[in-house]
Order: C-alpha cells, then structure tokens, then sequence
C-alpha cells in the first residue's frame, strides 16, 4: 500500500528525543514513504543516536539556524543527499532562561532577541536556506503553541510565537506565487525536552486536564507528528498560512 508522502524528500529540525514531535514526524514520513534528512544543533551526535530509532536511516546535518554560514552550505548538503526537497519540517524554539518562568516584566532585550531570532526569524531563514530545493508543491510545516493567549510561565516565548505565525502568513504570501505553502501545527503540550526547559511547565500543561473536550495526552507527540505528515502531503493543496490546531479543542474553548 502507497503511503500519502511516497517519493517525497523532506527535511525535519528538532530531533533531540523520542518525545519530540519532530521525531514522530520523521517516523510517521518514512511510514508513509518520504525520504528524510535531518538536521540538529547544537549537538548533533544526540540526534544520531536517536535517529537509530527511526524505521530507515537518516542522515543528520549540523545546522545553527541563526549561524549564516551554516544556512549557506545547507542547500548544497542537502542536494548531495537527496537532490532536492519537498517539504521542510520547522520545530525548533528557544528562550533564555530569564525569558521564561514568570519574568517577562524584567527580561532584557538581548533575551528577547534571541527567543526572536531562533524561534521565530529561523522561520523564514530555514525557508530561504531550502527554498533553491523545492519546486512547486512543496510545503513547509513549523509548530506554534497558541500565541493567542497569555500562558503561565511561558512569558517571551508567547511574543516568539506570535512572531512565528505571523512569519508563516507572510511566508505563504509571498511563496504562494511558486506553489510553496507554508503552515503550522499549533499541538498541545507534550512532555518534550522544549517543555522540560520551561518553569513550572505542569502549571501550563494543568490546562488541558480541565479544558480539553477531546482527552490529552502529554506523552503522545503522534498526533501532533501526525498533523504535520498531513500538511507536507498533497491531501492540502491549497491550503496556506493556515494553523492546524492538534490540542483536543483546548483552543476554541470559552471556558
């Protein structure tokens, strides 16, 4: 049976554990027949290891996203590899410790700067760095977590994530002329190395204990990795600068 991604190349950021959602991407694209590539920072050598777990191999490219040297050499590594792309996964995100936890009113602007830069610029970077790759019907997926509303603890990382949605929209405009799309899976909180880097994250997590009509999971990312593999297929060919939300239906909830 052909699967939904068959002959499809995609590059996927963001493996650091077998919790991440990015590894359930990448495990849910090779089921489905994609070729996958990765890339890590800042230890590659973590996502070697957990590469192993995948189905297939996969090889893995070191890539500091706010580091323009690596971004410049991505395109020709990748075209060794796999000749060319059609779909790049984006779930990479970081906040200096001082950005987060109940901060936000002292956080100097070098912080926010760099929760800017990495979570939410790296977008449109990562985008440009593999845009020479994709031709027309390729995707680009990047995950959010809902920067509608004000979290406990999440502080600088909210702006970061508006930032990031809005970066999709304009992305999606301006690459829609090509045939590229660009959207995001907004997932619920999921146990991952991003969540255990956040202060009093069970406080956030609490949320959806109370709020969620469908029950959540914090230790199943599948769904989340299911709803990106979904959006790199041609099963949504005209949708773009849109944000799928996999949060058991915390989002539209009123109270």
């Amino acid at each position: 049976m052909s699967g939904i991604l068959d002959g499809k190349r995609i590059l996927i950021t963001g493996v650091l554990m077998e919790s991440s959602i990015a590894f359930h991407a990448a495990k849910l694209a090779q089921e489905q027949g994609a070729e996958v590539i990765l890339t890590a920072f800042p230890r590659p050598t973590l996502t070697e290891r957990i590469a192993k777990k995948l189905p297939k191999p996969a090889k893995v490219i070191e890539l500091d996203v706010t580091n323009q040297e690596h971004l410049d050499r991505l395109a020709g590594l990748v075209k060794e590899e796999l000749g060319g792309l059609d779909g790049v996964v984006h779930s990479i995100g970081f906040a200096p410790q001082d950005a987060l936890g109940g901060n936000f009113l002292n956080t100097p602007f070098e912080s926010v700067s760099t929760a800017m830069h990495v979570s939410a610029f790296s977008l449109k970077s990562l985008t440009m760095a593999c845009r020479p790759l994709m031709s027309s019907g390729s995707a680009v997926v990047g995950l959010t977590f809902d920067a509608q509303f004000a979290w406990p603890q999440y502080d600088w990382m909210g702006p970061a994530k508006a930032a990031l949605e809005a970066t999709s929209r304009y992305l999606a405009r301006d690459l829609g002329k090509e045939n590229i799309r660009c959207n995001l899976v907004s997932a619920g909180p999921i146990g991952s190395m991003a969540a255990k880097s956040i202060p009093g994250f069970s406080d956030l997590a609490d949320v959806w204990n109370t709020r969620s009509p469908l029950e959540w999971n914090m230790a199943d990312p599948e769904p989340a990795g299911r709803g990106i593999v979904a959006l790199l297929s041609d099963w949504f060919p005209k949708t773009t600068g849109e944000i799928v939300h996999v949060d058991g239906g915390v989002h539209m909830m009123g109270a």
